[in-house]
């Protein structure tokens, strides 16, 4: 935005492209994601149309964003949803693994017939190969090779640090950082964890290897957790819109997404029929598609994350979707009593239920009296 701003004052068109799909998608078309001055984009936009991937439909992966740094935000927010689809595989891989004993061969195939139906996605895709992956030199599985520290290059940091700024609450995005950078602790720091934090675990639900009741499970709770991670990035980009004054094409976006990036999934038709239109849903989790699929899925997302609690598997993403999910249909939130205390201590003021005007409101908390100050 500065740059184009700067530019701008010279005369000058300054494009910002968002570019996504990997190895593969610089070799058969990636995602393309431009910004910059709308008039721009007549010159630039045919030569990257026609490099960009191409939906099932014949639509190329690229569309003009909205103006200076539009197309690199929707970018970082696909990166950052990037980060947080990858972290609840995982998550699902490991209590696959440590609650249903499905060894990384065996979980290969659970996730090519996930891949068949409504979690069809490349990431679900890429996984069972990497699951049924045998190392050459050991011949054990690969991923038990593959050390436990996970790499970023910055662009989910940057959406929770531009989530933080605008208050979007993309619980599931930073808990994905946040794993990542756990994961990747000082080293011995996980070693001297495991020698002297206890797990606490005491008698557990007795687990039935290849339970298919559980794996069902597992597979309806990794849905609904996507979902959520969707709606927290598309929530976000609602945001920046409203502040940095873009007017974002949800459904624009979710379609360029379809093919050539990483995030490609069978889902993106739920959103783009959500978005489409005029009567576009506040939060993708009201589209009636969307809140008939996690109504759906509910209990089986609430048996998965109370047996990983149960078992002292960490499951931050699956936890903290869920708990967005019900922090927002609750009638009330624990967040009066933080007022309460925030009015205690520094005399921040709060609003009352009973007052349509939405005054502020101060009380005298000390001694035996309580005076209110309106």
């Amino acid at each position: 935005r500065r740059r184009e701003a700067a530019l701008a004052a010279k005369g000058l068109h300054f494009v910002g492209v968002g570019v996504s799909g990997g190895e593969e998608g610089a070799l058969l078309g990636p995602s393309i994601m431009p910004g910059g001055p709308q008039e721009s984009y007549a010159s630039l936009g045919p030569m990257l149309e026609s490099i960009a991937a191409r939906a099932e439909d014949g639509a190329p992966c690229c569309a003009w964003i909205g103006p200076d740094g539009a197309g690199h935000f929707v970018k970082m927010v696909h990166n950052g949803i990037e980060y947080a689809d990858m972290q609840v595989i995982g998550e699902a891989h490991e209590l696959l693994r440590s609650v249903a004993g499905l060894e990384p061969g065996e979980q290969a195939g659970v996730f090519r017939q996930w891949n068949t139906g409504e979690l069809a996605s490349y990431l679900i895709e890429i996984t069972a190969e990497v699951l049924a992956q045998v190392d050459a030199r050991t011949g054990k599985a690969l991923i038990d090779v593959i050390v436990d520290a996970a790499g970023q290059k910055g662009t989910g940091t940057w959406t929770v640090q531009e989530a933080l700024t605008l208050g979007s609450p993309v619980t599931g995005i930073a808990e994905s950082v946040f794993a990542r950078a756990l994961s990747s602790a000082e080293p011995g720091m996980r070693a001297e964890a495991q020698r002297l934090l206890p797990a606490g675990v005491g008698a557990t639900t007795e687990d039935v290897v290849g339970d298919p009741g559980f794996v069902e499970d597992v597979r309806q709770a990794l849905y609904a957790s996507k979902l959520v991670a969707y709606a927290q990035g598309l929530d976000m980009l609602t945001l920046a819109g409203a502040e940095y004054g873009w007017e974002l094409d949800l459904a624009a976006i979710a379609s360029l997404w379809r093919e050539g990036c990483i995030i490609r999934a069978a889902l993106l038709e739920t959103i783009m029929d959500a978005y489409a239109g005029g009567q576009a849903p506040a939060n993708l989790l009201f589209a009636p598609a969307v809140t008939t699929a996690l109504e759906a899925a509910l209990p089986a997302w609430r048996r998965v994350v109370a047996r990983a609690v149960e078992r002292g598997i960490p499951a931050p993403v699956f936890s903290s979707t869920l708990a967005y999910y019900d922090s927002l249909r609750r009638p009330r939130l624990n967040a009066a009593l933080t007022q309460g205390l925030r009015d205690y201590f520094g005399a921040h003021t709060y609003r009352r239920v009973d007052d349509a005007s939405a005054g502020a409101y101060h009380t005298l908390w000390s001694g035996d009296r309580s005076e209110v100050i309106a």
